[in-house]
């Protein structure tokens, strides 16, 4: 299933996103929920645009910063929908309270919720050039959460290092993935651009009969957010090439 993480579009209305996404041929929706964007923050609201459009939500991913209420929140979301996975970005470095408690609550909210609730791979940015910028952030910690969402303009940083290693190492614990390639060192550039593996990694996924979403998540300049049509047409471009390699 292939999906479109809202940040894509982030400075589109989630409506716009959703109009985007059906017409460009997508099978799903991952939305970003954002401390800053009510609309996001809405299941009610959500769903109904999702029965409008014909468009299950596949994904909810947390707020980057989030605490112990906003991943209760997102979580009561998910069950709302009825979304299989909640992505969450590893906590800053310094927040023991949120990592502590990631560790304890989460596997009880997904025996109590009955959902798929994932870490993602953060890129491996530090502070003063050595600590990590986050905690929770490595392949053992990943493996000792139990659920991975795996992220690919992430996995290819210097501290994670080849794209497909990482994937191996967690292949049995990835839900979920996020699509993307780097591009003239830019990372979160469109898939079908850029010197990752993804013709290769989308392969393996396939042979590996990996059964979660795979969710588009660019910056909005590789869409030519703002030039509707031309949204249109990149996002057309990307679902071929995923399509040829994947589906």
């Amino acid at each position: 299933m292939l999906s479109l993480h809202t940040n894509s579009l982030k400075k589109y209305g989630l409506s716009r996103i959703f109009e985007f996404a059906k017409a460009a041929g997508y099978d799903g929706i991952e939305i970003g929920v954002d401390k800053n964007s009510y609309d996001t923050q809405n299941a009610e609201y959500i769903k109904r645009l999702s029965q409008e459009h014909g468009l299950p939500i596949v994904a909810l991913h947390s707020p980057k910063n989030g605490t112990a209420k906003s991943v209760e929140h997102v979580v009561e979301m998910a069950a709302y929908l009825k979304c299989p996975v909640v992505v969450i970005t590893p906590p800053k470095l310094l927040d023991f309270k949120f990592t502590n408690w990631l560790k304890k609550q989460v596997p009880i909210m997904r025996k109590k919720k009955h959902i798929h609730i994932a870490l993602v791979n953060a890129p491996g940015k530090t502070l003063l050039g050595f600590l990590p910028e986050r905690a929770l952030n490595s392949l053992t910690d990943m493996k000792k959460f139990g659920m991975a969402a795996l992220d690919c303009s992430s996995a290819a940083s210097k501290k994670w290092g080849n794209l497909m290693t990482v994937y191996d190492s967690l292949k049995k614990l990835v839900v979920h993935v996020h699509l993307s390639n780097i591009n003239k060192h830019k990372e979160y550039s469109a898939p079908n651009q850029g010197i990752l593996p993804i013709e290769s990694f989308l392969k393996k996924l396939k042979s590996n009969d990996y059964s979660g979403a795979i969710s588009i998540r660019i910056r909005p300049t590789e869409l030519s957010a703002g030039d509707d049509e031309k949204v249109l047409q990149r996002l057309k471009k990307i679902k071929a090439f995923v399509d040829e390699f994947y589906k």
